[in-house]
């Protein structure tokens, strides 16, 4: 059978582009989302056949454990994981509900955890099984404003290091990808002034963000890293 990808967060921006390009690539695409509708109306666009989508909020461990159980039982076996799900809710450090600074890290960070713990007993039966998580160039670099975004990009690094470590031995590789300004509802606020502080001058596509994902589920050699998807952002920050 063909390779098994699920995409969290893959109805929607990033991991509605890797979702297709997957597809594109002969994957059978798992996409999760919150919102059931949304994910049934990316599986019915996805080319090829074996699609499935699944309501699933990746910061609900139950929700997420009874997912990955019915995937892997209808399904089979996981190859890739792709980490695509995330919210923002910018505002300064004083002016942060906390209950804001739960819901920020239960989705961005913690629900990146529950979904790759999930997902390992599967992958340990598959070849060149890999995971790439969705971080941001602003959990590397930091940004006034986006003091939890930033916190919950930044503990994703350190989370996608250390998981490398642990499972290299068991020939699966995880790595970490860092978008700048890419075309999504997420930045819709994003200034045009913003923008021309990125040294290729533009927002970056979804497309492109999946053509990155696509190298690193597929290189062998490479796991533990960061790859900075940002239009050279990072030089102007």
């Amino acid at each position: 059978m063909s390779r098994l990808a699920v995409v969290c967060g893959g109805s929607r921006g990033i991991g509605r582009a890797v979702s297709r390009l997957l597809a594109l690539r002969g994957c059978r695409v798992a996409v999760l989302s919150r919102n059931e509708d949304s994910a049934r109306d990316t599986v019915a666009s996805l080319p090829g056949d074996g699609h499935v989508s699944f309501s699933c909020d990746v910061s609900k461990e139950q929700n997420v454990q009874k997912t990955f159980e019915t995937l892997q039982k209808n399904s089979g076996n996981i190859t890739y994981l792709v980490n695509a799900a995330g919210i923002n809710l910018d505002a300064l450090l004083l002016r942060t509900r906390p209950e804001d600074m739960v819901s920020v890290l239960h989705t961005n960070l913690l629900g990146s955890m529950l979904t790759c713990r999930a997902a390992l007993r599967s992958m340990l039966h598959t070849k060149d099984a890999a995971i790439v998580n969705i971080g941001s160039v602003v959990g590397l670099k930091g940004n006034a404003g986006q003091t939890l975004y930033s916190a919950s990009k930044a503990g994703l690094e350190g989370f996608t290091r250390s998981l490398a470590k642990e499972v290299a031995s068991r020939k699966i590789r995880v790595n970490l990808l860092a978008p700048g300004f890419i075309k999504t509802d997420m930045t819709a606020g994003v200034t045009d002034e913003r923008v021309r502080a990125v040294p290729l001058g533009r927002f970056g596509e979804p497309e492109e963000v999946a053509q990155a994902t696509l190298f690193l589920l597929e290189s062998p050699y490479v796991t533990g890293q960061v790859l900075v998807v940002d239009g050279g952002l990072q030089l102007a920050m």
